[in-house]
């Protein structure tokens, strides 16, 4: 994995297992939009990211299990989801990356630890309707406080230069 991503260009991503589960996988919104971009040339990879839903049958035991696409936005018919992932670890929060078609043109949109379960969804709305329309609508003050305490945790010395 860490080999292909150097091939794509993704010089700030390392992975340390193949899960995405492990907090010590690490990359960054640039690297993750060329990751994006190579995922949607495979046409299995985009179709089963955008699948609204599939029920897996088994036969010993019989039994079945149902599988939901948790990227909301793929049961919409006002979105064209060409690929797409959601994600979420304690460490990263909940994360949103895909590929979408807005106004005939590719977007890659990838939003890293997002504030509630949620708001990646709105987050993409927003920027929906910023590059539709030039306005991006109101973002809810529990969210702008989140976003403050995270900044608050990553760059304390510069917050507090500009109070």
């Amino acid at each position: 994995m860490n080999r292909k991503a150097r091939q794509l260009g993704m010089e700030n991503t390392h992975f340390v297992d193949s899960s995405g589960l492990s907090e010590k996988n690490v990359s960054t919104a640039s690297d993750l939009a060329i990751m994006v971009r190579a995922a949607a040339s495979y046409p299995e990879i985009a179709e089963y990211s955008k699948t609204k839903s599939y029920t897996a049958r088994f036969s010993h035991p019989g039994y079945s299990l149902r599988y939901g696409n948790t990227n909301l936005l793929v049961h919409r018919d006002s979105w064209k989801i060409n690929l797409t992932k959601t994600g979420y670890l304690n460490e990263a929060g909940r994360c949103l990356v895909m590929m979408t078609k807005i106004n005939g043109r590719e977007t890659v949109m990838v939003m890293l630890n997002s504030y509630g379960k949620r708001t990646p969804i709105g987050d993409a709305g927003r920027i929906k309707r910023w590059l539709t329309t030039g306005k991006s609508g109101k973002i809810s003050s529990s969210a702008r406080h989140y976003q403050r305490q995270v900044l608050q945790q990553l760059l304390p010395d510069q917050l507090a230069l500009n109070q």
